[in-house]
């Protein structure tokens, strides 16, 4: 039986270098953006947000210091900075956190509290995501690896290439997002990048991946 969804995911590879000549539609890519939007998350907090930076000024500048983007940034219909919520935004009790449950779930105020008292058990006890500034932050960016791996596998569901990026200078990048997007690197710090397009080539060999039973382990 044919499967289109393993079939997107074998179309799929990391793109370096994308054909300069076509764009993603309107649509298409916003129908990209609508798959991360509705992506699940831990808690359902949601800790991203997705920054598309198409002016070439500014992506010449990211170029100097994400050596992992080198082909990609001159060439992507659309390219993507990832940015997920630091330590400011994901604690128990922040304004943040509060939105979430009041406002977008909408939640009555007893199970607000609830909620909050669960989550806070959660950070404390159960994960520790306390132990330092970085640690709950990066919870949170293995949360923004979900919208990631959706958005790409959706892309790929309609013949667009993609090609997920950690290759960039951390603390230059968070310069990046504060000095020319104005962006507040107290809530916000990079996670990964993204970049959308269509390939340029074929792929020169196909996917090398461990056996499944080097993968896998089963107790019936």
């Amino acid at each position: 039986m044919e499967n289109k969804f393993l079939d997107a995911m074998t179309f799929r590879h990391a793109c370096k270098e994308f054909d300069s000549t076509k764009k993603i539609s309107d649509d298409d890519f916003n129908a990209i953006l609508e798959i991360g939007r509705i992506s699940p998350s831990s808690f359902g907090f949601e800790p991203w947000k997705f920054v598309i930076v198409q002016n070439e000024v500014l992506r010449e500048k990211l170029k100097e210091f994400s050596w992992g983007a080198q082909g990609q940034l001159p060439t992507a219909s659309h390219f993507m900075i990832i940015l997920s919520r630091k330590k400011n935004s994901m604690m128990y009790d922040s304004e943040y956190i509060e939105h979430i449950l009041k406002d977008v779930k909408q939640l009555p105020q007893d199970v607000v509290e609830m909620y909050g008292q669960f989550y806070e058990k959660f950070i404390k006890e159960d994960f520790k995501l306390l132990e330092s500034e970085r640690t709950l932050f990066d919870w949170a960016t293995k949360q923004t690896y979900i919208p990631l791996a959706n958005m790409m596998t959706g892309a790929a569901y309609m013949g667009i290439d993609s090609c997920p990026i950690e290759g960039f200078d951390a603390q230059k990048t968070e310069d990046f997002l504060r000095d020319e997007l104005k962006i507040d690197t107290e809530e916000f710090g990079a996670a990964v990048m993204l970049a959308f397009g269509y390939r340029k080539d074929e792929p020169s060999r196909e996917k090398a991946r461990q056996e499944m039973d080097s993968i896998t382990q089963w107790y019936n």
